[in-house]
């Protein structure tokens, strides 16, 4: 017995000093601007649907999903086979925009998928390989078919890193964006939340463009997540992005929903608008339409169709391994219902956490839909912010009596969310951090998840922010010096 526990000790030894040494070298040799691997310190070498196991052979159960990108999870069998039949058959890897079967196999999987109203009468653009890629081309061709310039985006959005994208998301760039509220329950711009708070967001659109002095002409078109995503987990409530949707259509703005990371399946429908019943003038699309490979694409009506040849273009828009995963990744999930799944089990799983909430005051919200989950931290012991009584002045008594009954939320609490995030890594779960002030532990992981698994991920969570909160309140003990020892009392 103690040869057989030498061994295995020299055996973990050895693997923890091959992890060691790559990471090492990676943070001599990447870019400073790396992300994911300064929050998780793993270096992965095998993975099958939710589990990875990293060079240290350590195991974890992995609720990131590639920021979403994996809908089957690691290396699921339909996608491999897919990837195979095309390696063994000598066909090219990457052909420009040029007509295959395989392109031809994808992009009739994708109109079966469209919602009602756009696939009848829809054009593809491939485009770069990445999410940003496709917003940058919807951006221009919206300016392109309308002839207009500016844009309107929401705030707490997020579409990408290249310049036109990050205007859209809050950055600088060479775009001119408006931008609008986006509504939510637990930290409104408008301090009510509900319904209401959603009406307020709604004519705060209208009156921006309807008014002469308001500052922002015609919109060549408005882009919108129907969940927001980076921004915290905040899905758009089905009525205001209805009211969008008219206000846009009567105004003959182009609607663009994002459904880069809300697409296939991902919220419990296939495509995220469906909740709402929207359909778009423009999608745009990628993650989990690749089935784990980069692949990016923009859907959109027909007679928005006003490029001239080469007015986009890209050199890695043929990717036919993308797309014969992406093919064998949309058929999966609409043959076996896995939208469907994610509703039903992503609504378990809210109300666990729910259960979560009303255990620790540190959870100031919980939110989601389907499977795409946010669990917001806060400081309970933080004053509660919220706009003030002279922000409802004028006709707005209601407006102001909504508020009154609405509890301000606590302040943010990114730390805590930090150290939710490494106990979590601690126990064999990886997770996603998001938000405005980086505050919400994210859930993403494959529509494929079980019921025994998911059940282990709620396990693990409840126990990582149980020691987390018990570390931050040790802390405070410890920070606060008894009575008998203050000045005074000694």
């Amino acid at each position: 017995m103690a040869v057989t526990e030498s061994v295995a000790e020299g055996a973990y030894g050895e693997e923890r000093a091959v992890h060691e040494g790559i990471l090492r070298r990676q943070s001599a040799r990447e870019s400073a601007a790396r992300t994911y691997a300064r929050a998780l310190p793993i270096v992965p070498v095998r993975a099958r649907g939710l589990t990875i196991e990293g060079a240290d052979g350590r195991r974890y159960l992995d609720c990131l999903s590639g920021a979403g990108t994996l809908a089957l999870g690691h290396n699921h069998p339909v996608v491999l086979e897919a990837i195979r039949r095309v390696l063994d058959s000598g066909a090219p890897l990457s052909v420009l925009d040029l007509a295959t079967p395989v392109k031809d196999a994808f992009i009739t999987e994708l109109f079966r998928t469209l919602p009602p109203g756009l696939a009848d009468r829809a054009r593809v653009q491939f485009c770069g390989p990445a999410g940003t890629d496709a917003v940058e081309a919807a951006l221009k061709l919206v300016r392109t078919a309308t002839g207009r310039t500016g844009m309107l985006a929401f705030t707490g959005a997020y579409h990408g890193m290249t310049a036109g994208a990050m205007a859209a998301s809050g950055g600088a760039g060479d775009v001119r964006v408006a931008r609008l509220p986006y509504p939510q329950d637990y930290r409104c711009p408008f301090g009510i939340g509900g319904p209401r708070g959603a009406e307020l967001a709604a004519r705060w659109t209208e009156s921006l463009l309807d008014d002469p002095k308001s500052g922002v002409p015609l919109p060549a078109g408005m882009i919108v997540e129907p969940v927001q995503g980076e921004g915290g987990v905040i899905p758009a409530p089905d009525d205001w992005l209805r009211r969008m949707r008219g206000i846009t259509a009567e105004r003959s703005v182009p609607l663009i929903a994002d459904e880069i990371q809300t697409g296939v399946g991902r919220t419990g429908a296939f495509w995220a608008v469906e909740h709402s019943g929207v359909t778009p003038d423009v999608m745009v699309l990628s993650k989990a339409i690749g089935g784990s490979l980069p692949l990016a694409v923009v859907v959109y009506r027909d007679d928005l169709d006003a490029w001239q040849p080469g007015a986009h273009a890209g050199t890695f828009r043929g990717n036919q391994l993308a797309m014969a995963a992406g093919t064998a990744t949309l058929a999966h999930v609409r043959e076996n219902g896995l939208a469907e799944r994610a509703a039903t089990l992503g609504a378990r799983m809210l109300a666990q956490l729910r259960q979560l909430q009303s255990a620790f005051p540190c959870v100031g919200d919980v939110r989601g839909r389907g499977l795409m989950i946010g669990i917001e931290l806060v400081d309970p012991e933080s004053e509660a912010t919220g706009p003030g009584e002279d922000f409802f002045a004028g006709d707005h008594q209601a407006a102001a009596e909504a508020h009154r009954a609405t509890p301000a939320p606590h302040r943010a609490d990114p730390e805590l969310a930090a150290a939710v995030q490494r106990e979590c890594l601690h126990r064999g779960l990886i997770v996603e951090l998001g938000g405005r002030h980086a505050g919400v532990v994210r859930l993403l992981p494959p529509l494929t998840i079980s019921d025994e698994q998911a059940a282990a991920v709620m396990d693990r969570l409840a126990d990582a922010v149980a020691a987390a909160a018990g570390r931050r309140q040790d802390r405070g003990r410890r920070h606060r010096a008894p009575d008998n020892l203050l000045p005074g009392h000694g």
